[in-house]
């Protein structure tokens, strides 16, 4: 694909240019919208994708029409045929790929509610299709000197322990995400954690969720199934972290939570935009080389490295 012709080019200094190729997932809307836009005006082609053609190539439409270098392409993450047909057009298409933003997520509560009735689904594309996806893309990526790098949009209600803000009036203070102890251990464990222990413990949760017992067995109390699934997510993005690093691979892996942003997610609740979420996400998808950590939980500006979960 020919981008030659577009407005925004990379600016001095930069260590991406044209060629570098970003994709982010479920960017038809909000953080992941705001994102890729940003990626495309700072030089870069940018991969938009969504589940929904329609509105994908809509989303990408107004980016289009600035002369940025933005190509839309439906990816359904929770979709195994549909995740191999996407990985085989970067290869063919793009001849491989330099930053993946996994963006695509989805909740069906509402803020003051925690309902599990759709927990399968926000499993299957929170943390499931973000891995399976990673996982399908990482033979393509270009591991140049620059590195090649993961972004996980996460949250920090995936943290095993998160500051609770009672009231406007009381100070911060620390609670437990996850109080069962066993899973505590799995999940502090950094040299015995496998990818079969985490997805064991999200078997578990979808178990317990099916036959009514999940109440009472330490998980989250706050958007269970997504803290869940962003828990998960946390613990993948280490895992892969440190098995890339082992394995000499120049690729990063990084998670980002944006914080309450108002987004169609939090129905328009939130301190910070979209626009204000994809800045920040932005220059960490974009740090120098020689800044670029691996292993690190962002939350908002501030970098957390996991073993202090």
């Amino acid at each position: 694909m020919d981008y030659s012709g577009t407005k925004e080019s990379p600016p001095a200094g930069a260590w991406w240019s044209r060629e570098t190729v970003a994709v982010v997932t479920g960017a038809n809307r909000g953080i992941g919208h705001a994102l890729a836009a940003r990626l495309a005006e700072h030089g870069l082609t940018v991969v938009l994708t969504a589940r929904d053609g329609e509105r994908g190539e809509a989303a990408a439409a107004p980016l289009l029409a600035r002369g940025l270098a933005v190509v839309f392409r439906r990816l359904d993450v929770s979709d195994p045929a549909s995740v191999a047909e996407f990985a085989a057009w970067i290869r063919d298409a793009l001849g491989g790929l330099d930053i993946l933003v996994n963006n695509a997520a989805v909740s069906f509560n509402e803020i003051d509610t925690n309902s599990v009735e759709h927990a399968e689904a926000v499993l299957r594309t929170n943390f499931y299709g973000a891995k399976m996806l990673t996982e399908a893309l990482l033979p393509l990526f270009r591991q140049s000197s620059a590195t090649s790098r993961i972004l996980n949009v996460s949250s920090q209600l995936g943290l095993l322990n998160y500051f609770l803000q009672m009231d406007w009036q009381r100070i911060l203070q620390i609670r437990k995400k996850v109080s069962d102890p066993s899973l505590r251990a799995l999940l502090l464990d950094e040299d015995g954690l496998t990818e079969a222990g985490i997805e064991a413990m999200v078997s578990r949760f979808l178990a317990q969720v099916k036959d009514g017992t999940w109440g009472g067995q330490g998980w989250p109390k706050v958007w269970t199934d997504y803290s869940v699934s962003k828990l998960a997510l946390n613990a993948y993005s280490r895992l892969l972290a440190r098995r890339l690093q082992a394995r000499g691979a120049r690729v990063s892996v990084n998670c980002f939570c944006p914080g309450f942003t108002r987004t169609g997610m939090t129905k328009g609740w939130g301190k910070r935009t979209a626009e204000e979420a994809a800045d920040v996400a932005a220059r960490l998808a974009l740090l120098a080389p020689a800044e670029l950590p691996t292993g690190t939980f962002f939350k908002w500006c501030t970098p957390q490295l996991y073993s202090k979960l």
